[in-house]
Protein backbone atom coordinates (compact mmCIF):
# COMPACT_ATOMS: atom_id res chain seq x y z
CA UNK A 1 0.00 0.00 0.00
CA UNK A 2 2.98 2.27 0.84
CA UNK A 3 3.78 2.58 -2.49
CA UNK A 4 0.35 3.59 -4.08
CA UNK A 5 -0.39 7.19 -3.87
CA UNK A 6 -2.93 7.82 -1.20
CA UNK A 7 -5.77 8.46 -3.18
CA UNK A 8 -5.60 5.55 -4.86
CA UNK A 9 -6.42 3.48 -1.51
CA UNK A 10 -9.23 1.54 -1.19
CA UNK A 11 -11.63 2.55 1.47
CA UNK A 12 -10.74 -0.16 3.51
CA UNK A 13 -6.84 0.64 2.99
CA UNK A 14 -7.63 3.93 4.08
CA UNK A 15 -9.68 3.23 7.40
CA UNK A 16 -6.96 0.50 8.36
CA UNK A 17 -3.99 2.54 7.31
CA UNK A 18 -5.25 5.45 9.93
CA UNK A 19 -6.86 3.19 12.84
CA UNK A 20 -2.65 1.82 12.43
CA UNK A 21 -1.34 5.33 12.67
CA UNK A 22 0.54 4.68 9.80
CA UNK A 23 -1.12 8.09 8.14
CA UNK A 24 -3.10 10.58 9.92
CA UNK A 25 -6.88 11.71 8.81
CA UNK A 26 -5.39 14.81 7.89
CA UNK A 27 -3.02 13.80 4.96
CA UNK A 28 -5.81 11.48 3.89
CA UNK A 29 -8.09 14.50 3.03
CA UNK A 30 -5.30 16.72 2.01
CA UNK A 31 -4.16 13.89 -0.90
CA UNK A 32 -7.91 13.69 -1.72
CA UNK A 33 -8.49 17.53 -1.78
CA UNK A 34 -5.23 16.99 -3.80
CA UNK A 35 -6.05 14.68 -6.38
CA UNK A 36 -9.93 16.45 -6.89
CA UNK A 37 -7.69 19.49 -7.97
CA UNK A 38 -6.26 17.89 -10.90
CA UNK A 39 -9.06 15.86 -12.05
CA UNK A 40 -12.09 17.65 -11.36
CA UNK A 41 -11.59 20.26 -13.52
CA UNK A 42 -12.13 18.58 -17.15
CA UNK A 43 -15.29 16.42 -15.22
CA UNK A 44 -17.18 18.76 -13.39
CA UNK A 45 -18.16 15.60 -11.23
CA UNK A 46 -17.51 17.47 -7.49
CA UNK A 47 -19.82 20.90 -7.97
CA UNK A 48 -19.81 22.01 -4.06
CA UNK A 49 -16.18 22.63 -2.53
CA UNK A 50 -16.25 21.63 1.15
CA UNK A 51 -11.99 21.56 1.49
CA UNK A 52 -12.18 24.00 4.20
CA UNK A 53 -15.37 22.02 6.32
CA UNK A 54 -13.01 18.74 5.55
CA UNK A 55 -9.69 19.63 6.63
CA UNK A 56 -11.33 20.71 9.77
CA UNK A 57 -13.04 17.61 10.62
CA UNK A 58 -9.67 15.70 9.58
CA UNK A 59 -8.24 17.76 12.29
CA UNK A 60 -10.66 17.24 14.50
CA UNK A 61 -10.66 13.74 13.68
CA UNK A 62 -7.27 13.54 14.34
CA UNK A 63 -7.59 14.77 18.08
CA UNK A 64 -10.21 12.44 18.74
CA UNK A 65 -8.11 9.53 17.84
CA UNK A 66 -4.71 11.13 19.56
CA UNK A 67 -7.46 11.56 22.73
CA UNK A 68 -8.24 7.61 22.57
CA UNK A 69 -11.60 7.85 20.97
CA UNK A 70 -13.70 5.06 19.30
CA UNK A 71 -13.25 5.58 15.86
CA UNK A 72 -15.59 4.83 13.30
CA UNK A 73 -15.45 2.21 10.59
CA UNK A 74 -15.07 5.15 7.99
CA UNK A 75 -13.08 7.50 10.35
CA UNK A 76 -11.05 9.85 8.70
CA UNK A 77 -12.11 8.11 4.92
CA UNK A 78 -13.23 10.59 2.31
CA UNK A 79 -16.74 10.89 0.44
CA UNK A 80 -18.63 12.70 -1.45
CA UNK A 81 -22.72 13.16 -0.77
CA UNK A 82 -24.85 14.00 -3.79
CA UNK A 83 -26.36 17.64 -3.79
CA UNK A 84 -30.04 15.92 -3.91
CA UNK A 85 -29.98 15.16 0.10
CA UNK A 86 -29.71 17.75 2.48
CA UNK A 87 -25.46 18.89 3.84
CA UNK A 88 -26.18 21.60 6.97
CA UNK A 89 -25.45 24.87 5.52
CA UNK A 90 -25.10 23.87 1.80
CA UNK A 91 -27.90 24.24 -0.46
CA UNK A 92 -30.09 21.52 -1.25
CA UNK A 93 -30.73 22.46 -4.92
CA UNK A 94 -31.43 19.19 -6.83
CA UNK A 95 -29.53 20.83 -9.93
CA UNK A 96 -32.18 23.58 -10.17
CA UNK A 97 -31.40 27.00 -10.65
CA UNK A 98 -34.08 27.90 -8.78
CA UNK A 99 -33.15 25.80 -5.84
CA UNK A 100 -29.58 27.51 -5.61
CA UNK A 101 -30.79 28.87 -1.95
CA UNK A 102 -32.86 26.24 -0.42
CA UNK A 103 -30.18 26.18 2.40
CA UNK A 104 -30.46 22.86 4.60
CA UNK A 105 -31.00 23.36 8.18
CA UNK A 106 -29.94 19.43 9.48
CA UNK A 107 -27.70 17.00 7.95
CA UNK A 108 -29.87 14.45 5.92
CA UNK A 109 -29.27 10.27 7.57
CA UNK A 110 -26.94 10.21 4.84
CA UNK A 111 -24.90 12.63 5.67
CA UNK A 112 -25.49 12.11 9.38
CA UNK A 113 -24.49 8.22 9.39
CA UNK A 114 -21.04 8.90 7.38
CA UNK A 115 -20.26 11.72 9.97
CA UNK A 116 -21.18 8.97 12.84
CA UNK A 117 -18.91 6.09 10.81
CA UNK A 118 -16.17 9.11 11.06
CA UNK A 119 -15.84 10.18 7.38
CA UNK A 120 -15.07 13.07 5.82
CA UNK A 121 -17.47 14.71 3.39
CA UNK A 122 -15.15 16.62 1.00
CA UNK A 123 -17.59 17.78 -1.84
CA UNK A 124 -20.67 17.38 -3.42
CA UNK A 125 -21.29 16.00 -6.26
CA UNK A 126 -24.10 16.91 -9.78
CA UNK A 127 -26.90 15.86 -10.44
CA UNK A 128 -29.29 16.61 -13.33
CA UNK A 129 -31.99 18.59 -13.05
CA UNK A 130 -34.62 17.68 -10.12
CA UNK A 131 -32.81 13.61 -10.26
CA UNK A 132 -34.64 12.98 -13.05
CA UNK A 133 -32.89 12.65 -16.42
CA UNK A 134 -30.48 9.43 -16.96
CA UNK A 135 -27.57 12.16 -18.15
CA UNK A 136 -25.65 14.48 -15.97
CA UNK A 137 -26.05 18.29 -16.77
CA UNK A 138 -28.45 20.86 -15.63
CA UNK A 139 -28.26 24.55 -16.04
CA UNK A 140 -27.19 25.25 -12.26
CA UNK A 141 -23.41 23.33 -12.36
CA UNK A 142 -23.71 22.20 -16.19
CA UNK A 143 -22.56 19.33 -17.28
CA UNK A 144 -20.48 16.30 -15.72
CA UNK A 145 -18.12 14.24 -18.15
CA UNK A 146 -17.34 10.19 -18.04
CA UNK A 147 -13.96 10.00 -17.23
CA UNK A 148 -13.52 7.07 -19.86
CA UNK A 149 -14.58 8.96 -22.43
CA UNK A 150 -15.91 12.96 -22.70
CA UNK A 151 -18.26 11.77 -25.56
CA UNK A 152 -20.38 9.17 -23.77
CA UNK A 153 -22.04 10.32 -20.39
CA UNK A 154 -20.93 9.38 -17.58
CA UNK A 155 -24.96 8.71 -16.82
CA UNK A 156 -27.51 9.45 -14.29
CA UNK A 157 -28.91 10.67 -11.91
CA UNK A 158 -25.50 9.83 -9.32
CA UNK A 159 -23.17 10.96 -12.58
CA UNK A 160 -21.28 13.37 -10.35
CA UNK A 161 -20.55 10.34 -7.66
CA UNK A 162 -20.07 7.72 -10.38
CA UNK A 163 -17.87 9.76 -12.12
CA UNK A 164 -15.76 10.80 -9.22
CA UNK A 165 -14.81 7.83 -7.65
CA UNK A 166 -13.76 6.12 -10.85
CA UNK A 167 -11.15 8.98 -11.00
CA UNK A 168 -10.16 8.12 -7.80
CA UNK A 169 -11.86 11.85 -5.94
CA UNK A 170 -12.77 9.97 -2.07
CA UNK A 171 -13.15 6.32 -0.89
CA UNK A 172 -16.98 6.45 -1.43
CA UNK A 173 -20.04 8.24 -2.86
CA UNK A 174 -23.47 8.32 -1.72
CA UNK A 175 -26.11 7.94 -4.54
CA UNK A 176 -29.78 7.28 -4.96
CA UNK A 177 -32.16 5.57 -6.83
CA UNK A 178 -35.65 5.28 -8.09
CA UNK A 179 -34.98 3.94 -11.85
CA UNK A 180 -31.22 3.55 -12.52
CA UNK A 181 -30.00 6.42 -10.57
CA UNK A 182 -27.11 4.32 -8.94
CA UNK A 183 -26.96 1.38 -11.18
CA UNK A 184 -26.51 3.10 -14.63
CA UNK A 185 -23.63 5.88 -13.78
CA UNK A 186 -21.84 3.09 -11.92
CA UNK A 187 -21.98 0.73 -15.53
CA UNK A 188 -21.25 3.91 -17.56
CA UNK A 189 -18.24 4.79 -15.06
CA UNK A 190 -17.04 1.38 -14.67
CA UNK A 191 -17.64 0.95 -10.68
CA UNK A 192 -19.51 -0.97 -8.51
CA UNK A 193 -22.92 -0.26 -6.12
CA UNK A 194 -25.36 -1.58 -4.24
CA UNK A 195 -29.31 -0.60 -5.16
CA UNK A 196 -30.58 -1.63 -1.23
CA UNK A 197 -33.77 -3.27 -0.43
CA UNK A 198 -36.60 -0.39 0.30
CA UNK A 199 -36.15 0.40 4.05
CA UNK A 200 -32.57 -0.71 4.56
CA UNK A 201 -31.05 3.22 4.43
CA UNK A 202 -32.80 5.97 6.22
CA UNK A 203 -33.63 8.79 4.05
CA UNK A 204 -35.01 12.30 4.84
CA UNK A 205 -34.80 15.90 3.55
CA UNK A 206 -36.19 18.87 6.48
CA UNK A 207 -35.31 21.52 3.47
CA UNK A 208 -38.24 19.44 1.61
CA UNK A 209 -41.19 21.46 1.19
CA UNK A 210 -43.48 18.58 1.22
CA UNK A 211 -43.69 14.55 1.63
CA UNK A 212 -42.96 12.54 -1.56
CA UNK A 213 -45.83 10.59 -3.44
CA UNK A 214 -46.39 6.93 -2.29
CA UNK A 215 -44.36 5.40 -5.30
CA UNK A 216 -41.68 7.59 -4.87
CA UNK A 217 -41.30 6.44 -1.43
CA UNK A 218 -41.41 2.86 -2.28
CA UNK A 219 -39.08 2.96 -5.29
CA UNK A 220 -36.16 5.72 -3.95
CA UNK A 221 -33.08 4.51 -1.89
CA UNK A 222 -29.94 5.44 -0.73
CA UNK A 223 -26.55 3.67 -1.73
CA UNK A 224 -22.90 4.10 -1.70
CA UNK A 225 -20.72 3.78 -5.17
CA UNK A 226 -17.36 2.56 -4.82
CA UNK A 227 -14.94 1.61 -6.69
CA UNK A 228 -14.48 -2.24 -5.02
CA UNK A 229 -17.22 -4.64 -4.10
CA UNK A 230 -15.91 -4.04 -0.04
CA UNK A 231 -16.06 -0.30 -0.17
CA UNK A 232 -19.92 -1.05 -1.42
CA UNK A 233 -20.19 -3.03 1.94
CA UNK A 234 -18.64 -0.81 3.89
CA UNK A 235 -20.47 2.02 2.68
CA UNK A 236 -23.74 0.09 3.18
CA UNK A 237 -23.15 -0.73 6.87
CA UNK A 238 -22.36 2.91 7.62
CA UNK A 239 -25.61 4.30 5.89
CA UNK A 240 -27.73 1.69 6.86
CA UNK A 241 -27.72 3.18 10.76
CA UNK A 242 -31.48 3.85 12.21
CA UNK A 243 -32.40 7.49 11.52
CA UNK A 244 -35.78 7.77 13.34
CA UNK A 245 -36.77 10.78 10.85
CA UNK A 246 -37.55 7.81 8.08
CA UNK A 247 -40.46 5.75 8.78
CA UNK A 248 -39.48 3.29 6.10
CA UNK A 249 -36.48 2.41 7.78
CA UNK A 250 -35.91 -1.20 9.14
CA UNK A 251 -33.61 -2.97 11.58
CA UNK A 252 -32.69 -6.20 8.67
CA UNK A 253 -29.25 -7.33 9.74
CA UNK A 254 -26.56 -7.17 6.65
CA UNK A 255 -25.98 -10.88 6.86
CA UNK A 256 -28.87 -13.91 5.96
CA UNK A 257 -28.26 -17.27 6.12
CA UNK A 258 -26.10 -19.27 3.96
CA UNK A 259 -28.77 -20.39 1.09
CA UNK A 260 -28.50 -24.49 -0.42
CA UNK A 261 -24.93 -25.02 -2.41
CA UNK A 262 -24.28 -24.66 -4.91
CA UNK A 263 -25.80 -21.29 -5.19
CA UNK A 264 -28.10 -21.51 -8.18
CA UNK A 265 -27.77 -18.04 -10.27
CA UNK A 266 -30.66 -17.28 -13.21
CA UNK A 267 -29.24 -15.73 -16.12
CA UNK A 268 -32.10 -13.94 -17.12
CA UNK A 269 -33.21 -14.61 -21.12
CA UNK A 270 -34.14 -11.21 -22.84
CA UNK A 271 -37.55 -10.24 -24.05
CA UNK A 272 -37.74 -11.35 -28.16
CA UNK A 273 -38.14 -7.36 -29.11
CA UNK A 274 -35.01 -6.40 -27.21
CA UNK A 275 -32.45 -4.48 -29.75
CA UNK A 276 -28.99 -5.98 -27.59
CA UNK A 277 -25.49 -5.64 -28.69
CA UNK A 278 -23.49 -8.60 -29.51
CA UNK A 279 -20.36 -7.13 -27.67
CA UNK A 280 -22.42 -6.34 -24.73
CA UNK A 281 -24.13 -9.27 -23.94
CA UNK A 282 -21.18 -11.13 -24.65
CA UNK A 283 -19.74 -9.32 -21.97
CA UNK A 284 -22.79 -9.87 -19.53
CA UNK A 285 -22.52 -13.98 -20.96
CA UNK A 286 -18.85 -14.21 -19.76
CA UNK A 287 -19.88 -12.75 -16.07
CA UNK A 288 -22.05 -15.55 -16.26
CA UNK A 289 -19.13 -17.50 -16.74
CA UNK A 290 -17.03 -15.55 -14.01
CA UNK A 291 -19.66 -17.07 -11.67
CA UNK A 292 -19.57 -20.56 -12.65
CA UNK A 293 -15.98 -20.33 -12.45
CA UNK A 294 -16.60 -19.30 -8.95
CA UNK A 295 -18.66 -22.06 -8.16
CA UNK A 296 -22.35 -20.75 -8.47
CA UNK A 297 -24.85 -22.84 -10.40
CA UNK A 298 -25.64 -20.52 -13.85
CA UNK A 299 -28.65 -21.66 -15.98
CA UNK A 300 -30.31 -19.21 -18.37
CA UNK A 301 -33.96 -18.67 -17.36
CA UNK A 302 -37.21 -17.04 -18.31
CA UNK A 303 -37.98 -13.79 -15.59
CA UNK A 304 -41.39 -12.66 -14.58
CA UNK A 305 -42.39 -10.04 -17.64
CA UNK A 306 -39.56 -7.60 -17.77
CA UNK A 307 -41.49 -5.67 -20.42
CA UNK A 308 -44.93 -5.49 -18.38
CA UNK A 309 -42.87 -4.92 -15.12
CA UNK A 310 -41.05 -2.34 -17.05
CA UNK A 311 -43.74 -0.75 -17.85
CA UNK A 312 -45.75 -0.66 -14.34
CA UNK A 313 -42.37 1.37 -13.25
CA UNK A 314 -43.29 3.75 -16.15
CA UNK A 315 -46.76 4.13 -15.62
CA UNK A 316 -46.49 4.71 -11.62
CA UNK A 317 -43.86 7.66 -11.35
CA UNK A 318 -45.37 9.35 -14.68
CA UNK A 319 -48.52 8.98 -12.90
CA UNK A 320 -47.27 11.20 -9.95
CA UNK A 321 -44.95 13.39 -11.49
CA UNK A 322 -47.87 14.34 -13.51
CA UNK A 323 -50.32 14.98 -10.47
CA UNK A 324 -48.61 16.26 -7.87
CA UNK A 325 -45.09 17.71 -9.77
CA UNK A 326 -45.27 18.79 -13.38
CA UNK A 327 -46.53 22.22 -12.51
CA UNK A 328 -43.13 23.04 -10.43
CA UNK A 329 -40.82 21.40 -12.82
CA UNK A 330 -42.54 23.46 -15.65
CA UNK A 331 -42.08 26.55 -13.45
CA UNK A 332 -38.44 26.16 -12.53
CA UNK A 333 -36.85 23.56 -14.76
CA UNK A 334 -34.70 23.93 -18.29
CA UNK A 335 -35.82 23.57 -21.72
CA UNK A 336 -33.57 20.80 -22.08
CA UNK A 337 -35.20 18.84 -18.93
CA UNK A 338 -38.63 19.53 -19.94
CA UNK A 339 -38.00 18.06 -23.15
CA UNK A 340 -36.46 15.16 -21.38
CA UNK A 341 -39.64 14.89 -19.51
CA UNK A 342 -41.77 15.40 -22.13
CA UNK A 343 -40.45 11.88 -23.61
CA UNK A 344 -40.26 10.52 -20.36
CA UNK A 345 -43.97 11.43 -20.06
CA UNK A 346 -45.19 9.91 -23.37
CA UNK A 347 -43.68 6.22 -22.30
CA UNK A 348 -46.17 5.75 -19.92
CA UNK A 349 -50.12 5.25 -19.32
CA UNK A 350 -51.07 8.38 -17.10
CA UNK A 351 -53.56 6.19 -14.68
CA UNK A 352 -56.79 8.36 -12.71
CA UNK A 353 -56.97 7.63 -9.32
CA UNK A 354 -58.91 4.53 -9.67
CA UNK A 355 -56.35 3.26 -12.31
CA UNK A 356 -53.22 4.49 -10.20
CA UNK A 357 -54.74 2.40 -6.94
CA UNK A 358 -55.23 -0.85 -9.75
CA UNK A 359 -51.73 -0.71 -10.89
CA UNK A 360 -50.08 -0.21 -6.88
CA UNK A 361 -51.82 -3.02 -6.09
CA UNK A 362 -50.86 -5.26 -8.88
CA UNK A 363 -47.33 -4.16 -7.98
CA UNK A 364 -47.67 -6.58 -5.07
CA UNK A 365 -48.32 -9.63 -7.67
CA UNK A 366 -45.48 -8.59 -9.78
CA UNK A 367 -43.33 -8.38 -6.81
CA UNK A 368 -44.76 -11.64 -5.30
CA UNK A 369 -43.46 -13.58 -8.86
CA UNK A 370 -40.04 -12.26 -8.37
CA UNK A 371 -39.79 -13.16 -4.63
CA UNK A 372 -41.09 -16.70 -5.60
CA UNK A 373 -38.53 -17.24 -8.11
CA UNK A 374 -35.53 -15.85 -6.09
CA UNK A 375 -36.52 -19.17 -3.86
CA UNK A 376 -35.43 -20.87 -6.53
CA UNK A 377 -32.67 -18.97 -8.00
CA UNK A 378 -31.00 -16.51 -4.78
CA UNK A 379 -29.65 -14.32 -7.49
CA UNK A 380 -30.91 -12.92 -11.06
CA UNK A 381 -27.89 -11.66 -13.38
CA UNK A 382 -29.08 -9.72 -16.28
CA UNK A 383 -27.57 -6.27 -18.25
CA UNK A 384 -27.90 -2.58 -16.84
CA UNK A 385 -28.12 -1.74 -20.49
CA UNK A 386 -28.39 -3.88 -23.47
CA UNK A 387 -26.37 -1.19 -25.76
CA UNK A 388 -23.22 0.15 -25.43
CA UNK A 389 -23.00 3.80 -23.55
CA UNK A 390 -24.44 6.33 -25.46
CA UNK A 391 -23.66 9.96 -26.05
CA UNK A 392 -23.85 12.77 -22.88
CA UNK A 393 -27.19 14.39 -24.51
CA UNK A 394 -28.47 11.38 -25.63
CA UNK A 395 -32.06 11.69 -24.45
CA UNK A 396 -32.22 15.00 -26.14
CA UNK A 397 -33.20 13.69 -29.60
CA UNK A 398 -36.72 13.56 -29.47
CA UNK A 399 -39.47 11.65 -27.76
CA UNK A 400 -38.23 8.28 -29.72
CA UNK A 401 -34.79 8.53 -28.46
CA UNK A 402 -35.87 8.75 -24.87
CA UNK A 403 -38.25 6.02 -25.10
CA UNK A 404 -36.15 3.52 -27.32
CA UNK A 405 -33.46 4.20 -24.44
CA UNK A 406 -35.31 3.62 -21.18
CA UNK A 407 -37.56 1.02 -22.95
CA UNK A 408 -35.34 -0.64 -25.24
CA UNK A 409 -31.69 0.06 -23.36
CA UNK A 410 -32.40 -0.44 -19.53
CA UNK A 411 -35.80 -2.07 -19.67
CA UNK A 412 -34.15 -4.62 -16.66
CA UNK A 413 -33.59 -1.14 -14.96
CA UNK A 414 -36.60 0.31 -14.58
CA UNK A 415 -38.26 -3.35 -14.42
CA UNK A 416 -36.29 -4.01 -11.00
CA UNK A 417 -36.79 -0.55 -10.10
CA UNK A 418 -40.65 -0.68 -9.66
CA UNK A 419 -39.95 -4.09 -7.12
CA UNK A 420 -37.96 -2.35 -4.46
CA UNK A 421 -35.56 -5.46 -4.68
CA UNK A 422 -31.66 -5.48 -4.07
CA UNK A 423 -29.52 -5.07 -6.50
CA UNK A 424 -25.78 -4.87 -7.28
CA UNK A 425 -23.96 -3.69 -9.76
CA UNK A 426 -20.36 -4.32 -11.27
CA UNK A 427 -18.12 -4.23 -14.05
CA UNK A 428 -18.38 -6.68 -16.73
CA UNK A 429 -15.26 -5.54 -18.52
CA UNK A 430 -14.25 -3.20 -21.54
CA UNK A 431 -15.74 -3.20 -24.85
CA UNK A 432 -13.33 -2.82 -27.85
CA UNK A 433 -13.70 1.14 -27.48
CA UNK A 434 -12.64 0.72 -23.79
CA UNK A 435 -16.10 1.58 -22.55
CA UNK A 436 -17.41 -0.08 -19.09
CA UNK A 437 -20.08 -2.36 -19.39
CA UNK A 438 -21.73 -3.10 -16.13
CA UNK A 439 -24.20 -5.99 -14.81
CA UNK A 440 -26.81 -5.91 -12.14
CA UNK A 441 -27.21 -8.91 -9.65
CA UNK A 442 -30.14 -9.04 -8.42
CA UNK A 443 -31.61 -10.30 -5.04
CA UNK A 444 -34.09 -11.36 -2.36
CA UNK A 445 -35.69 -8.41 -0.20
CA UNK A 446 -32.77 -7.14 2.38
CA UNK A 447 -30.10 -10.28 1.03
CA UNK A 448 -28.06 -7.18 -0.50
CA UNK A 449 -25.02 -10.04 0.97
CA UNK A 450 -26.03 -12.27 -1.57
CA UNK A 451 -25.89 -9.89 -4.67
CA UNK A 452 -22.35 -8.26 -3.56
CA UNK A 453 -20.80 -11.97 -2.97
CA UNK A 454 -21.91 -12.34 -6.68
CA UNK A 455 -20.67 -9.48 -7.43
CA UNK A 456 -17.35 -9.95 -5.89
CA UNK A 457 -16.86 -13.13 -7.72
CA UNK A 458 -17.26 -11.52 -11.04
CA UNK A 459 -14.54 -8.47 -9.45
CA UNK A 460 -12.20 -11.11 -8.39
CA UNK A 461 -12.05 -12.03 -12.72
CA UNK A 462 -12.55 -8.99 -13.90
CA UNK A 463 -10.12 -6.85 -11.49
CA UNK A 464 -11.17 -2.76 -10.26
CA UNK A 465 -11.56 -1.31 -14.12
CA UNK A 466 -10.43 1.92 -12.23
CA UNK A 467 -7.24 0.97 -12.05
CA UNK A 468 -6.67 0.27 -15.37
CA UNK A 469 -8.23 3.65 -16.37
CA UNK A 470 -5.74 5.45 -14.15
CA UNK A 471 -3.25 3.20 -16.12
CA UNK A 472 -4.06 5.20 -19.61
CA UNK A 473 -3.13 8.94 -17.67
Amino acid sequence: MAEREIWRWSAAETARAIAERKVSAEEVTAACLARKAQANPALNAVVVDLSDQALAAARAADAAQAAGATLGPLHGVPVTVKINVDTAGQANSNGVVGLANLIAPSDSPVTANFRKAGAIVVGLTNTPEFSLRAFTSNALHGLTKNPWDPEITCGGSSGGAASSIAAGIGCIAHGNDIGGSLRWPAACCGVATVKPTLGRTPAYNESAASERPPMAQLMSVQGPIAREVADVRLGLAALAQRDPRDPWWVPAPLEGPPPPRPIRVALAKLPDDLEADAEVMGLVRRAADHLADAGYAVSEVEVPDVTGTWQLWSDLISTEIVTVQLEAMKALGSSDTLGAITGLLGMANIFDHAGYIQAMAFRARRLREWLLMLEDYPVILAPVSVQPTPAFDADLKGDAAVYRFFHNDLRFVGAISVLGLPVATTPAGLTAKGHPVGVQLIASRYREDLALDAAAAIEAKVGVLARTLWARS
